[in-house]
């Protein structure tokens, strides 16, 4: 007897789902491209999810709880705090890699906005987002990577930079988005930078 296929689990639907959102606008999205993204058939999602709705909240469901293990793994890869947020910032962005997928993205934004139940599970994740990103600079602090300074306000540029960054791109459209979030944020970061002395600086100091 044949060994039963695996069943495609929910997380590998999500994913498909988060992946066809960046072809497709809200009213675009329907149970079957979702399905051929995924390997099944719509039929799976109705059973598992109800609607179109009830599979993008169970989507959005997922975000504000993955967010410090999106965070954690930046720490353990990089040594340096500032490293990790600028490169976890960078990496985050590439839903909206392209020009469309970023139009789709600003067009489910619009949904998160308006409707309820989306705008908590958004607002849940913006508030993860602060809250880690300045549990990040606390660390860039105590390594002395930056000055001292209100951590928790420069938290709160960096997303605004990293969100009008990304609308910037799409407009000018010069390079990859990567490229142009990455020297945004890095000229937000650099007057909080603790500067060190030239080495020339110092032997001419000592010599004098």
């Amino acid at each position: 007897m044949s060994p039963r296929p695996r069943e495609t689990s929910d997380q590998e639907i999500l994913a498909a789902t988060a992946r066809a959102m960046q072809r497709y606008s809200p009213t675009q999205l329907t149970l079957a491209h979702v399905a051929k993204e995924a390997g099944v058939v719509p039929a799976t999602l109705i059973q598992r999810f109800g609607t179109k709705r009830g599979l993008l909240l169970a989507l959005y469901s997922t975000v504000p709880a993955s967010v410090p293990e999106q965070f954690a793994s930046g720490r353990a890869k990089y040594r340096s705090p500032l490293k990790a947020l600028v490169e976890l910032y960078v990496s985050s962005s590439g839903f909206a890699a392209t020009p469309e997928s970023m139009a789709n993205g600003l067009a489910y934004l619009q949904n998160d906005l308006t409707d309820p139940e989306f705008r908590a599970i958004t607002l849940a994740q913006f508030k993860a987002c602060r809250a880690e990103t300045r549990k990040l600079l606390d660390e860039a602090v105590a390594a002395g990577e930056l000055v001292k300074c209100n951590t928790a306000e420069l938290a709160r540029l960096i997303l605004q930079v990293n969100g009008g960054s990304m609308l910037d791109w799409a407009v000018f459209r010069e390079g990859s988005l990567a490229a142009w979030l990455r020297r945004d944020l890095e000229a937000l970061l650099e007057p909080y930078r603790r500067t060190r002395p030239k080495r020339n600086s110092l032997r001419a100091k000592n010599c004098s």
